[in-house]
């Protein structure tokens, strides 16, 4: 199968009809999956929508390593997650995606010096976001993890050294499909983070 993005609308979908806003309200942090593979068609549509994001200048510093491999993922979560947190559920994931961050001196490093906004991160942020809500409409669990040894990351997945990994998305059919999303009660309540003008 072409992984070449030019054929990645000719691949068979499965449309839900889930509008934005129940995959937002479904999304949740998924620590716990079933053993069966995910379907490349998923894995590429995910793919997909995560490098559709915005960028700062159109810079798409974004890079993706799809690792399948249970002894590369092992190695992931065992040499490349940061230690105090105990994440071996982690290794039972049948995807690990490593998000990865292409910086580019005038957009990344000029700009952001004047602004103080460090813009690849936001990128990373938003292409990432992408990819677990198309997750989800997909009846995928996913899981942000940031704590990570970036240069170890790097290495194992055979990255060069301008490619900084910044976060691993683990990715697979949960083992309770059914989970709720997280009360409400659990997230601020607007009326704290919101300042109308």
């Amino acid at each position: 199968m072409s992984h070449d993005p030019e054929h990645v609308s000719q691949l068979p979908t499965e449309p839900t009809g889930m509008p934005v806003r129940d995959a937002i309200a479904r999304r949740v942090s998924c620590r716990a999956y079933q053993s069966k593979p995910v379907p490349e068609p998923q894995l590429m549509q995910i793919l997909e929508a995560a490098r559709l994001a915005p960028s700062a200048c159109n810079q798409q510093p974004w890079r993706f390593a799809v690792v399948r491999d249970l002894d590369l993922r092992r190695r992931i979560v065992e040499d490349g997650f940061l230690p105090g947190i105990k994440m071996a559920w982690a290794i039972d994931a049948p995807v690990h995606v490593v998000v990865g961050m292409e910086r580019s001196f005038v957009t990344h490093r000029l700009a952001a010096s004047v602004s103080g906004v460090d813009y690849p991160w936001v990128d990373i942020g938003i292409a990432g976001e992408h990819l677990v809500l198309a997750a989800t409409e997909l009846g995928l669990g996913t899981c942000w993890i940031g704590w990570i040894k970036p240069r170890v990351v790097a290495r194992i997945v055979g990255w060069p050294a301008s490619v900084k990994p910044a976060v691993v998305i683990t990715v697979g059919y949960p083992c309770d499909p059914d989970a709720a999303a997280p009360p409400a009660s659990r997230r601020k309540p607007l009326a704290e983070l919101v300042r109308w003008l």
